[in-house]
């Protein structure tokens, strides 16, 4: 996404357009949570993160008649995102003797980075969408093990279930992110890796 030259007043019609209300609300709802995700990375305040994410597309709607959808709107919509979260940390350093430090690394950090980052940002999402397709008692089985790192006896007193429930559910839950996760087949082994059992 990049802002067209002056002189494509045709190409800007369309563009105005095509940014309507519904195609900006889809934009919206597909990208936010990555988004949000995203510039955790970088600012460990779910709030603040919000409050970026939610600048950054009122900006878009607010020059939605210069914005070109044709090019990728998701990879403008990070690099808006994590630009704003490094003016962020910038204004906080008066604040905090720390941000400098938080500076340093952003400086750093280069498009590869960035991309590298979406891409870490949109497989915890499909991971975290995959989980929430399982069956309460599916999910919850699944989360002692996978991110609280409880061991399947340890999952089968909290819950007063028997091992053998721990071991049905917790492979129904590996079943589901193996089709839901298909195209990312190295990461569904380490997940199984990292099952805890006994």
């Amino acid at each position: 996404m990049s802002l067209p030259s002056e002189n494509t007043n045709a190409k800007i019609i369309s563009l105005q357009q095509t940014l309507d209300a519904k195609t900006f609300e889809q934009i919206f709802k597909t990208h936010f949570n990555s988004l949000c995700l995203f510039s955790r990375k970088y600012i460990h305040d779910t709030d603040v993160c919000k409050e970026i994410v939610h600048n950054v597309f009122v900006n878009i709607w607010e020059k939605r008649s210069t914005i070109d959808l044709g090019k990728n709107v998701k990879s403008y919509l990070f690099a808006a995102v994590y630009s704003r979260c490094m003016n962020y940390i910038r204004d906080q350093k008066k604040f905090d003797g720390n941000a400098s430090e938080h500076i340093e690394v952003l400086n750093k950090v280069d498009d590869h980075d960035i991309e590298e980052k979406m891409a870490e940002t949109e497989l915890e999402n499909r991971i975290n969408g995959a989980i929430q397709t399982l069956p309460e008692k599916c999910r919850e089985v699944f989360q002692l093990n996978r991110i609280e790192g409880l061991k399947y006896r340890e999952i089968a007193e909290k819950l007063g279930i028997s091992i053998k429930t721990v071991e049905n559910q917790v492979s129904k839950a590996l079943k589901v992110l193996r089709e839901n996760l298909s195209d990312y087949a190295k990461i569904l082994i380490i997940i199984q890796l990292l099952v805890a059992r006994y």
